[in-house]
């Protein structure tokens, strides 16, 4: 999100919010939290600038929207459905993959 040649378009409207919403119970959580460190605290907060950016991120988004009729809202939603269906995708951390199980209950 800091890099100044990040794009973005409105089908990722959802994906952003989600974002936001992780980060700021994220930090909710580790504010509330009573039996953690400072320096581990600091070093888990989300940043107020990636909070910041993120927002930002969101209005222009939502700007470019907001003169559009109600029917061409409608029609941009549908529009955005597809290609949210075929697509994944990860604004947080990286996962990492469970192992497929062994399924071979003997091995030579």
């Amino acid at each position: 999100m800091g890099c100044d040649h990040f794009r973005t378009d409105v089908s990722y409207l959802p994906d952003l919010n989600a974002h936001l919403a992780d980060l700021l119970r994220n930090r909710e959580t580790l504010l509330a939290t009573q039996d953690l460190e400072d320096w581990a605290r600091d070093e888990a907060l989300p940043s107020q600038t990636e909070i910041t950016r993120i927002r930002q991120l969101i209005s222009k988004v939502e700007a470019r929207l907001d003169p559009l009729t109600p029917a061409h809202r409608t029609e941009v939603e549908v529009t955005v459905t597809l290609p949210r269906r075929h697509r994944t995708v990860s604004l947080g951390m990286p996962q990492v993959r469970q192992p497929h199980p062994d399924i071979w209950l003997e091995r030579q």
